[in-house]
Order: structure tokens, then C-alpha cells, then sequence
């Protein structure tokens, strides 16, 4: 082979070379200023969507937590109330019990309390909670133990929370919400916050927390 062609494919061959270089760079620069935009977009979009969900949630609570009616921690009714007394026992009576249930005992309370401190008792009088009720027959347990109470009226477990525009019911020993028994018409939205139970009939209404009645535990 002589020398000029030699030259000529050598000449060739590093011009290839180079301009193969010349791509990778283009392609690696194109690269590092491309993908950070991406992930930043990403980041920036994670973040708007996370504070316009807080702000969502932040607006949504109608009642702010100091409101009066409305159920309070234990803890805070406990320094509230030192000389925190039980009810004498004729102050109270046993419900008849459940066929086959002996783990679930109803107790009923004479003693007119508003429902933050008959929560109290039931909890630290009898290791219990207001009375939850899950169906018809221990509706109608209640209902008969306590229709002949002077009191139109009775304490259960049951109150609402309120989010945006929607009402949530809970039972306040933090079983699921199940059954319900209200009266017509209930639940009112101007009734109150805490659940009861009529005496007359056994249908539920809602009443303002801080009324004084009698009322069921369940232990």
C-alpha cells in the first residue's frame, strides 16, 4: 500500500473519531440540562399538590376544637374535676342482661351529668364507656330499663364531629358506627352534638352536650 492512501484512511478513520466524540458531548450536555428540569417539575408539582391538599384540609373543619358543645379528652375533664365523686348504688341499675353475652354489661346511671362527665364515670367508676348501641335488641334493652325515668331523656355513647359540610358519627368507646335508631326527623343539624335516647319509644335524638341527664354505661 503506498503512503498517500495510508494517510488518506488514517486521516479518515480520526475525523470519525472525533465527530463520534462531538455526538456523545452533545448528547451529555443535552442530557444534564434536560433531566434536572424534569425532576424539578416533578418536585414543584409534589409540593403544589401537598399544600393545596393542607389547604383543603386546614378550611375544611367547620367548629374549631374549642367548641363548647362538643365531647372533651379525659384527661382534661380529670383536672377539671378533683373531687370527682361515684354514684352512690341506688343511684344505679343493672340492665337486664344479654342471652349469651356476658362479656357486655349495661349499667344505668340516675344521676343527671352532662355527657363529658358521665363519660368520666362510666370510664373511672366502672373501666367502662357510654353505652355504644350496634343493634335493635340492645336498643330496646336500654329502652326498657329506662322508660320509666322521670327524664325524657338518656346519655349514650354516641356524638358527632363535623368536617366541611359532612357530619361524622362515632361511638366514644371507638367501635364502628353501625346502627341507628333516630327519632323523625333527627339527626338535626341544629340539635346539638351528643347522642340520647328517648325514653319514650327508644329512638335517638341529638342534644347539646352540656344538658344534664341520666345515662347508660357499658362495661
Amino acid at each position: 500500500m503506498n503512503l498517500p492512501l495510508l494517510l488518506a484512511l488514517l486521516f479518515g478513520a480520526a475525523s470519525a473519531l472525533h465527530l463520534r466524540t462531538d455526538l456523545s458531548n452533545v448528547e451529555n450536555h443535552l442530557g444534564d440540562e434536560t433531566l434536572p428540569q424534569d425532576r424539578e417539575m416533578s418536585e414543584n408539582e409534589a409540593k403544589e399538590a401537598s399544600v393545596g391538599e393542607l389547604m383543603q384540609l386546614e378550611g375544611g373543619e367547620e367548629d374549631g376544637s374549642g367548641s363548647e358543645d362538643a365531647p372533651v379528652e379525659e384527661g382534661a375533664l380529670e383536672e377539671e374535676d378533683k373531687d370527682f365523686q361515684c354514684p352512690k348504688e341506688e343511684d344505679t341499675a343493672q340492665l337486664e342482661g344479654n342471652p349469651g353475652c356476658k362479656t357486655y354489661r349495661l349499667l344505668l346511671i340516675r344521676r343527671a351529668m352532662d355527657f363529658n362527665q358521665a363519660q368520666l364515670t362510666c370510664r373511672r367508676c366502672y373501666r367502662g364507656n357510654l353505652a355504644s348501641v350496634h343493634n335493635y335488641s340492645t336498643n330496646y334493652r336500654i329502652h326498657c330499663s329506662v322508660r320509666g325515668l322521670n327524664q325524657g331523656q338518656v346519655w349514650i355513647g354516641g356524638y358527632i364531629s363535623r368536617w366541611g359540610n359532612k357530619r361524622c358519627f362515632h361511638w366514644i368507646d371507638g367501635s364502628s358506627w353501625n346502627f341507628g335508631y333516630w327519632a323523625s326527623g333527627q339527626p338535626s343539624a341544629g340539635g346539638g352534638r351528643c347522642v340520647t335516647l328517648c325514653t319514650r319509644g327508644g329512638h335517638w335524638r341529638l342534644a347539646n352536650c352540656a344538658r344534664q341527664l341520666p345515662f347508660v354505661c357499658s362495661y
